[in-house]
């Protein structure tokens, strides 16, 4: 990472927060741009020094600072994120990288187009343990990948402005997308609007792939406990990813198969092995990648074009859900 390289943190509030933390102990924060009071005095307590501003005028036009994160409704990303790179910045967006396709390739073509770095937030995909899982797959432990699910559930924080689709799922999506290595071709879903009229508080979401391996996405912020877990069943082992487990125990391999005895299949159980992988805070490596694209000039691995694949899958599980659970074609 380039010791010199600046960021401008643009909101400092629920999620916000997190990245000025990261952003001041890796030494690349230079600037907190929030116009409410709470976010000010957020960002003074986190990072004490930095300056503080209720500008975004005032980060682009400072040349001290390289790259700008955005932590801010995700309405204004597009708007946001182009402007950032009119001044000649590099942009760290949250997800969803835009709330629609067409404002996703605008960002997508004119970073192409001016050289800029362009990564979407998409945080799961560098939990040391997501890691070690995409590389069981690669390496073949698992074998050909069947099937994948994904429940990401909690009691709160209700959305408003959004439903649980659009504020749980792009995690699970992005990485189901990663461990299949392609898109699907089809998407499914359901939902139920109990808090808010026309906003989904629960979600199923199903997903259709070429090679008919399948994955299905539940998620809910109406729900008795919190659950953050991701099963993936290939056809040698199994392997489930628990994000709540204690550290040491969050990723379990199970040698599970099914053979045929003639036209008999026949289950065999394995007990479940902990795997290892690096106790690091996803956040603080998602930050540092960013860093390092921003002085290295590489791709990141969430970049613009991962990000609107993510995109199309939550735009036909929405379709899907306003047509009531009638499959779309990706």
């Amino acid at each position: 990472m380039n010791a010199s390289a600046k960021v401008g943190l643009v909101g400092c509030g629920y999620w916000g927060k997190n990245l000025c933390r990261n952003f001041k102990s890796l030494g690349a924060l230079g600037m907190v741009v929030d116009s409410t009071q709470s976010g000010k005095e957020t960002a003074t307590e986190l990072a004490p020094g930095v300056p503080v501003s209720s500008s975004f005028d005032d980060v682009l036009g400072d040349d001290s600072i390289h790259a700008v994160a955005l932590a801010t409704p995700a309405e204004t990303h597009a708007a946001l994120s182009i402007k950032a790179m009119e001044a000649g910045k590099d942009v760290f967006v949250e997800k969803p990288m835009a709330l629609n396709l067409e404002d996703a390739d605008r960002m997508r073509e004119f970073a192409e187009r001016e050289g800029r770095v362009l990564m979407v937030g998409h945080l799961l995909e560098y939990h040391p343990a997501v890691l070690k899982l995409r590389e069981l797959i690669s390496n073949g432990e698992l074998g050909q990948v069947n099937y994948v699910y994904s429940n990401r559930l909690n009691f709160g924080k209700v959305r408003t402005e959004e439903n649980a689709l659009w504020s749980f799922a792009p995690h699970d999506v992005a990485v189901i997308l990663r461990l299949m290595g392609k898109s699907p071709i089809e998407a499914s879903a359901t939902g139920g609007s109990y808090l808010t009229e026309g906003l989904a508080d629960v979600t199923v979401s199903n997903l259709r792939f070429e090679n008919n391996s399948r994955a299905h996405i539940f998620v809910s912020w109406l729900h008795p406990f919190k659950e953050q877990r991701l099963v993936v069943v290939g056809d040698r082992k199994m392997a489930i990813f628990n994000d709540v487990a204690p550290f040491g125990e969050k990723l379990k391999l199970y040698p599970n198969s099914v053979e045929f005895e003639g036209e008999m299949p026949v289950l065999r159980k394995e007990d479940a092995q902990f795997v290892e992988h690096l106790d690091t805070e996803p956040l603080r490596e998602e930050c540092n990648h960013f860093l390092n694209c921003v002085s290295s000039r590489e791709e990141p691995l969430t970049d613009a074009k991962s990000g609107i694949e993510v995109l199309k899958v939550l735009h036909a599980c929405q379709a899907s859900i306003g047509s009531h659970g009638a499959p779309v074609e990706i």
